[in-house]
């Protein structure tokens, strides 16, 4: 016998209210939902209100014991919010989330981050930045040239050879830094296809606080992870730890990588070309080291950002100071990264110092009170840290956006343009909810009035500008 919503409400809320880390939840999951959502992230919180908004029954079902996914802000450990993954908010014109943010009271302001270059123990002067800012130039237009010729080569074959000693950094401000990957694994179209994303919008509280608020309203499952999905003819269900959740569509937004890894079992398989097209859109590596320095010991202002002139590719991109506190980040990413925290812990924060004594000297090292680092290739329900197309792969966004009969895929991979990014994430969760909605023949009408007008996906072809707040445009998604 189906419950009825109010049923499916009650049961839900008690569900929520009984879960705990690590402990099982106190009252039996419901039964049945119109839509089952698996991954509380962005594009799981966003596609559960749009269900809710049109009021259908949704639950989202969560493996970790809390909401934001990739998004995860730690109070704790400072004393101050670390953003241990998305950092910024972009496209502050379109972007829903940022009215969304605002109507449940976050902060919300421009990040105006400040950009040097340091060249040793130096600032670099007004002439080599203008050099690096020249080079950066002619290797972002010729990846927008080779893209145009409609040929998805690595990002790494079409540079200018004659880069001299800014070949390194442009390697990682345009690959490592901004996507997770180095060049030489980066689609041409990929890369290409996505608009520089410079104006960063910073959130005081933290992303991930910001999902979690967003996320207050509807029913979750925390600590609940999903082993099967049976989703051949009218056998819709999701099957977890605490029993099997009956559905008339099913909306997953887990990671490439932990869609690919066959974490979850899919019964009938999913069809070889959406497994291959995740495949082609593997995560990149992208972490972060955080350093407690009181009394500012490298002489650097709020939120400003550094990057180095590398000549091996071992290399970081500081913030300093973030929100106005002693707490400054050195991101790793790229090949250079997933090795470094492969390594663990140890080996990170035995980085970060080394770095910044040779950027800055040994006393600026010895100011450091206290570290902590994220390693999001090891987090099982991560796998990585955001998608990146290979050569070749930029078709398989598309790809992974196909329904198939009525199981939709959504996050940040599934977006043409926006992928890499938090609010990417979000729409492509409101147009899988969309797309489940019409699939169970939902009324296409919310029954309240959405943030924003969901915009199609589009190709932003804007000619990168060189002023000195967008000239480095780093990072997507952290």
């Amino acid at each position: 016998m189906r419950m009825t919503r109010r049923d499916f409400l009650s049961a839900s809320a008690a569900c929520v209210a009984g879960m705990g880390i690590g402990r099982a939840p106190a009252a039996p999951l419901p039964r049945d939902a119109e839509i089952v959502v698996i991954g509380a992230g962005a594009a799981g919180i966003a596609a559960a209100r749009r269900i809710q908004a049109a009021n259908r029954t949704v639950l989202v079902v969560e493996a970790a014991d809390r909401i934001g996914g990739r998004c995860h802000t730690d109070t704790r450990t400072f004393g101050t919010p670390f953003d241990r993954g998305a950092r910024w908010l972009f496209e502050p014109d379109t972007n829903p989330m940022i009215r969304l943010a605002r109507s449940v009271g976050t902060e919300m302001f421009p990040a105006q981050l400040g950009q040097k270059i340091r060249i040793g123990r130096r600032n670099a002067r007004a002439g080599e930045t203008e050099q690096f800012l020249a080079a950066l130039v002619r290797a972002r237009r010729a990846i927008g040239e080779a893209a145009r010729g409609k040929i998805d080569v690595a990002c790494a074959s079409v540079l200018p050879g004659d880069l001299d000693v800014w070949a390194q950094t442009i390697d990682f401000v345009l690959g490592a830094s901004a996507t997770g990957k180095d060049l030489k694994y980066l689609s041409v179209m990929d890369r290409a296809s996505a608009p520089e994303r410079n104006a960063a919008i910073d959130c005081k509280q933290g992303l991930g606080v910001l999902l979690a608020t967003l996320g207050q309203a509807i029913p979750v499952s925390l600590s609940t992870p999903v082993s099967r999905v049976t989703w051949a003819g009218r056998a819709i269900g999701v099957e977890t730890p605490a029993g099997r959740i009956d559905a008339r569509a099913v909306i997953i937004t887990v990671s490439v990588n932990v869609l690919t890894a066959g974490n979850i079992r899919f019964t009938p398989d999913l069809p070889k070309r959406s497994l291959d097209a995740a495949a082609k859109l593997s995560l990149g590596s992208y972490d972060r080291i955080a350093l407690w320095l009181p009394n500012n010991p490298l002489g650097l202002g709020h939120n400003e950002t550094m990057i180095e002139q590398s000549s091996d590719g071992k290399t970081a991109l500081l913030v300093a100071n973030a929100g106005g506190s002693s707490l400054c980040t050195i991101d790793i990413a790229g090949s250079f990264g997933r090795d470094l925290s492969a390594q663990g812990a140890g080996a990170m924060t035995a980085f970060a110092t080394e770095w910044l004594t040779k950027l800055f000297g040994s006393d600026a090292a010895a100011g450091v009170k206290q570290s902590a680092v994220t390693r999001w290739n090891a987090d099982p329900y991560a796998l990585g840290a955001m998608s990146a197309a290979e050569p070749g792969g930029h078709p398989s966004r598309r790809i992974l956006m196909e329904p198939l009969g009525n199981l939709f895929l959504a996050g940040e991979a599934a977006h043409e343009t926006l992928w890499g990014t938090v609010n990417g994430a979000w729409e492509s969760g409101e147009r899988a909810a969309d797309a489940a909605l019409r699939k169970i023949g939902a009324s296409k009408e919310p029954a309240q009035p959405s943030a924003s007008k969901h915009k199609p996906l589009r190709h932003d072809r804007r000619t990168p500008s060189r002023s000195a707040n967008d000239a480095f445009g780093f990072p997507l998604p952290r």
